[in-house]
């Protein structure tokens, strides 16, 4: 290993043990008793309880739904993780959009995950993603079952900068970066 291998490998170490640190600090504000929201989905009415599966924890992404192409591609990148986290916690994707919409969005696409549909409901908002003009933003909530209760655990958004896509930490190791390209939903090259 060269020595600015070396460098980076321990500039990378200490940003992720910093950044677990502002997490555990971030997860304090996040941490609340919520409710037990009612989505729609394309079986009926789901519960945010019943997400949970037979499963204490429960990931819950908040998509901007089919017209945002970087949350579109962050959802692909979720289906292909989806066995592995859903062998640790239960997993799901909510957008604003309708369920029959999300359906053949998700077809479209070959997502294998559970979606539930925000509209009608205040989860997004109640959860932080959403502007003050109730525009839905991007992130992710973790939430678990304690004593009888649904509990948010963890909050983060996302945006170029954070490591929930890996498509921009690989351009990263390129001199120029993403050098201005942006998601699409479709390539001419693949």
């Amino acid at each position: 290993m060269t020595q600015t291998n070396a460098r980076v490998v321990e500039l990378r170490t200490k940003f992720h043990q910093a950044r677990a640190a502002l997490q555990q600090a971030l997860a304090e504000d996040a941490r609340a008793d919520v409710a037990d929201y009612v989505f729609a989905t394309l079986d009926g009415p789901a519960t945010l309880s019943s997400l949970f599966g037979g499963k204490r924890d429960l990931f819950v992404i908040h998509n901007m739904g089919r017209g945002c192409n970087s949350c579109t591609m962050w959802a692909d990148g979720f289906n292909g993780l989806y066995p592995h986290i859903c062998d640790r916690a239960s997993f799901a994707v909510s957008s604003p959009e309708t369920p029959e919409q999300q359906a053949e969005f998700a077809a479209s696409r070959g997502w294998k995950f559970p979606m539930v549909s925000t509209q009608g409901n205040r989860f997004a908002a109640d959860m932080g993603f959403t502007t003050a003009t109730g525009k839905p933003t991007p992130g992710v909530s973790a939430f678990q079952k304690q004593d009888g209760k649904i509990v948010r655990v963890s909050a983060s958004g996302f945006n170029d900068a954070d490591e929930f896509c890996p498509v921009w930490r690989l351009f990263d190791l390129l001199p120029e970066g993403a050098d201005g390209w942006r998601p699409q939903r479709v390539y001419q090259n693949t």
